[in-house]
């Protein structure tokens, strides 16, 4: 019997990999055989979860410290993946930030981070994993990890910067799918719909914005933990050969209003 997604022995690198979905899609990736490398900005928790998915799945996983916005730290993370484990086949970039505000009252600065951490920092990853990793070895899967706002706007949650990285992540995935398709590299990118996550949890608890969720949402609910680990597994493998430069909302239909 064929296992179509079966990951042994490749190497996947997951930004973000401290909290929330980060962590649930290294431990799906994991879970079909991949190494793994949570990264992130705070030590102790990459390197806890890298132990718990060592413990838990019997896979090799380490935690790398790395600041996206940096681009001389996201090369030294790039260089101290490769010393350990001589090979980068699967990115998942999905470390960002939200700024929610009207408008009208966001500022220079807000707008500018928003920018560096969601959109760039993306852009910082793939550049660099792609040169030193992907592009030597003629393969590579790049997810980008945007969201359903980066394909509509929205009402509730005035969040026009995120809009716009978001937005910038989906035609970035686009660009470098063309460009590195010939090089055995697939770019595509998951846009969740609304997740439980560190950020997000005061937000979605409130009454109002679950009563939004009922009228907007097909499926009349938030998404439940687990449900975008089969979109990143399937883009991660090599079942996926061909899908390439593919938007793919993962939002309980949200967007197909």
């Amino acid at each position: 019997m064929k296992n179509y997604f079966d990951l042994t022995g490749q190497v996947a690198v997951v930004t973000g990999a401290s909290t929330g979905l980060g962590v649930q899609m290294a431990k799906a990736l994991a879970n079909q055989g991949a190494n793994i490398v949570c990264l992130a900005r705070r030590k102790e928790l990459v390197e806890k979860n890298a132990e718990d998915i060592r413990n838990e799945f019997g896979v090799d996983a380490i935690g790398v410290t790395c600041d996206i916005t940096d681009t001389e730290a996201v090369q030294a993370a790039v260089q101290t993946i490769m010393d350990h484990f001589g090979r980068i086949d699967i990115l998942i970039n999905n470390a960002g930030t939200g700024a929610v505000a009207p408008a009208e009252d966001i500022t220079d600065a807000q707008f500018s981070n928003e920018m560096n951490i969601d959109l760039f920092g993306t852009f910082r990853m793939a550049r660099e994993i792609a040169k030193k990793a992907m592009i030597p070895a003629g393969y590579g899967r790049i997810i980008n990890i945007a969201s359903m706002y980066g394909l509509v706007g929205n009402k509730i949650a005035p969040a026009s910067p995120y809009h716009a990285a978001k937005g910038g992540v989906v035609n970035l995935t686009r660009a470098l799918a063309a460009e590195w398709g010939d090089k055995g590299i697939t770019v595509n990118a998951i846009c969740p719909g609304y997740f439980y996550s560190p950020l997000t949890k005061e937000t979605l608890d409130s009454e109002f914005f679950q009563n939004y969720a009922k009228t907007m949402i097909p499926e009349a609910r938030y998404g439940n933990e687990g449900e975008l680990d089969t979109a990143a597994i399937f883009l991660s493998s090599k079942a996926s050969t061909y899908v390439n430069g593919v938007i793919l909302p993962v939002d309980g239909g949200y967007t197909a209003m």
